[in-house]
């Protein structure tokens, strides 16, 4: 199976939708309906507008496997108002929001080349911090997800009435040096 990266826009909004509901399908099958519960969150007009806004306000990366849209991430620079308890980092940053990925691709690394591809555009940048946060409940494998892909536990928190448990984690990437001349 071969993956390719491109950059994407609002026209994959649909695409990215449809991946966070073959995500809540795949959890729910699990037993774990605490990451994003049961229903397709495609129906969820708050999701809808949280994905369409951070495509708008940031850039977004489709993964494809041999053609077809497998994953999806959106990137900006900060990370979304519902962390805005947390202390910032204290220099510029690059924040991934809405990794999501078609089940049917579950296992073949497309979720991992997003990530790294992320680093890579973080790094590009000029920017040296990277930071995604996660559903920490169950038995932490997002987590853990994350730490097998570069990434640092941060900062934990709660959120919402149900006290819903995230994880921030952080990747040091190494901007280009800079040219002398």
């Amino acid at each position: 199976m071969r993956i390719t990266i491109r950059e994407g826009g609002p026209d994959d909004v649909p695409a990215i939708l449809g991946m966070l509901d073959s995500s809540v399908e795949w959890l729910a099958a699990q037993g774990r309906p605490g990451q994003w519960g049961t229903k397709p969150l495609s129906r969820s007009p708050r999701t809808v507008e949280s994905v369409a806004r951070y495509v708008d306000e940031g850039w977004v990366y489709v993964a494809e496997a041999d053609g077809v849209p497998a994953a999806a991430l959106t990137l900006t620079d900060s990370p979304g108002a519902y962390l805005a308890h947390l202390p910032p980092p204290g220099e510029p940053e690059r924040y991934i929001h809405w990794l999501a990925s078609d089940r049917r691709f579950k296992g073949h690394g497309v979720g991992s080349a997003l990530l790294a591809h992320a680093a890579e555009e973080t790094r590009r940048a000029g920017v040296g911090l990277l930071r995604v946060d996660c559903y920490a409940g169950d038995d932490r494998r997002l987590v853990a997800y994350y730490e097998a892909n570069g990434f640092t536990s941060t900062e934990a928190y709660t959120v919402g009435e149900h006290a819903w448990p995230g994880q921030v984690l952080a990747r040091r990437v190494r901007p280009p040096a800079a040219s002398s001349g």
